[in-house]
């Protein structure tokens, strides 16, 4: 009898061992992977009765709200709509869908229990979500939108010492308010982090540091600026096929001479120049916090259309030296090359999200500024910041001048579109004062007839660079 009870006994701990097992797994171990599996329903109807956090500018201005709906549940409203969409993303629960910062930074804002907690409690209609403050500057923002004026482009301001994301802005964009229906015209893409741009003449930024920062050159070491040359066994020419002669580093840089800069570029070597643009951060995606899906990385694409691997044999890398060659970069990327200029050769890693406040008021997470790489000696970051103060004093970026405030910069313009349709991608990259920099910037305008980094993008680098200054930044 003893013996009979025994075993019972010891089936019954077997069973309640296997029940503990597999609640413990599916609760705590698993929870993660059955939350998120689209086919659980109960998620999205929990989803539904979560008032998640708002997510705010660094001025306090709300960006994103939850709004009561039906039964009890919430929806999402976006007081800036398009203005912001890019970057804060929508939030839709009913579909268990979520973009941009919603996506990202969505933990914070549902203010996710912990699996111990499903264990022992259940869901309540009233769980609200923390608050996500950005570091996204609004009126900057809104400059940023009037001075692109309706053409499709993007700009991104950064703030070098810390790496805040300061404006984030692509155009078309589209109402936040209403993703699953757009408009003519509108656009989900954030050219910001997903768009491919030819760099042009803005990544001699980044041959020039190459150059430098390996003692190969100087700012002052001189080469022959004629024109046309071969490179790769095809003739280069500057604009308008000028022959500069023997020039030295600082000129090239000034006046944006391509035979220079190319022959530069030969010298350093594809595996030298390979290993700059990783410090830069080529070749990966941003370090940013924002959904990976949703940027991708700034690389080399060779004219079949794929992407070559760093150093690559088959790199035409003279050209590449000049921002042509298939260099095929994101706004985001190369504001980081002006910010990591900017901070004495130090780039910070990017981020849009500052701080993250629970219901109560208490903060309970501040993002606090990190490195992402030693780019360049400090020496090196202070030639280029000399060279490239010179662009706007002398140069080619003159239309970005300050005044009083001294900025260095570098123009980009791109050839694009059929031999002779005379159609390019301008940019520009500056970063203000040059001598204490706070803000680093990069513009590109898709499309323009002829126009010029100079004359299309430095205009609204410059305004949105005496917003931010203006503002404390």
């Amino acid at each position: 009898m003893n013996a009979q009870i025994t075993r019972v006994f010891v089936v019954i701990v077997a069973l309640f061992a296997l029940l503990l097992v597999f609640t413990t797994r599916w609760t705590v171990v698993d929870a993660s992977k059955l939350t998120n599996n689209p086919l659980n329903v109960r998620t999205l109807i929990d989803e539904m009765k979560i008032k998640r956090g708002r997510i705010l500018a660094d001025d306090g201005e709300v960006l994103a709200k939850s709004v009561p709906g039906p039964d009890q549940t919430w929806n999402r409203f976006y007081p800036t709509g398009r203005l912001f969409a890019q970057a804060v993303g929508y939030s839709i629960p009913a579909k268990g869908e979520a973009a941009g910062l919603e996506d990202s930074d969505g933990s914070d804002l549902r203010g996710l229990q912990t699996g111990l907690n499903s264990i022992f409690g259940q869901l309540t209609p009233t769980r609200v979500g923390d608050d996500v403050y950005t570091t996204l500057d609004p009126k900057a923002q809104r400059v940023a939108r009037q001075a692109l004026a309706g053409r499709d482009g993007s700009v991104v301001a950064l703030n070098p010492r810390t790496g805040a994301v300061l404006v984030m802005y692509s155009n078309p964009s589209y109402n936040d308010n209403d993703p699953s229906n757009l408009a003519p015209g509108d656009s989900l893409l954030n050219r910001a982090t997903q768009a491919r741009y030819a760099p042009g003449s803005t990544f001699k930024v980044v041959t020039g540091t190459a150059a430098l920062d390996t003692g190969l050159y100087t700012p002052t070491s001189t080469v022959n600026g004629k024109s046309p040359i071969l490179v790769s066994g095809v003739p280069l020419e500057n604009d308008g096929n000028q022959s500069w002669g023997l020039q030295t580093l600082i000129t090239a840089m000034t006046y944006s001479i391509n035979t220079i800069f190319a022959q530069v570029a030969e010298r350093v070597g594809r595996g030298t120049m390979a290993n700059y643009m990783k410090r830069f951060g080529f070749y990966s995606k941003p370090p940013l916090d924002y959904p990976p899906d949703q940027m991708r990385a700034s690389d080399v694409i060779s004219y079949t259309g794929r992407a070559l691997p760093p150093g690559s044999p088959d790199e035409d890398i003279g050209r590449i030296g000049i921002g042509e060659g298939g260099v095929s970069v994101t706004p985001l990327q190369m504001a980081m090359v002006a910010a990591a200029v900017a901070n004495g050769g130090k780039l910070m890693t990017p981020h849009l999200t500052a701080k993250v406040v629970n219901s109560d008021g208490v903060v309970v997470k501040t993002i606090a500024p990190s490195v992402y790489a030693q780019v360049m000696k400090p020496s090196t970051a202070q030639a280029l910041t000399q060279m490239m103060t010179k662009v706007v004093e002398e140069g080619t970026g003159t239309a970005v001048q300050l005044g009083g405030i001294s900025v260095a910069g570098k123009t980009g313009t791109a050839s694009i579109g059929p031999t002779g349709s005379n159609l390019t991608q301008p940019s520009f990259m500056a970063f203000a004062p040059s001598q204490d920099p706070t803000v680093a910037i990069d513009v590109f305008v898709d499309q323009s007839q002829g126009g010029y980094g100079g004359t299309v993008a430095a205009p609204i680098a410059k305004a949105v660079l005496q917003t931010l200054l203006a503002d404390g930044k």
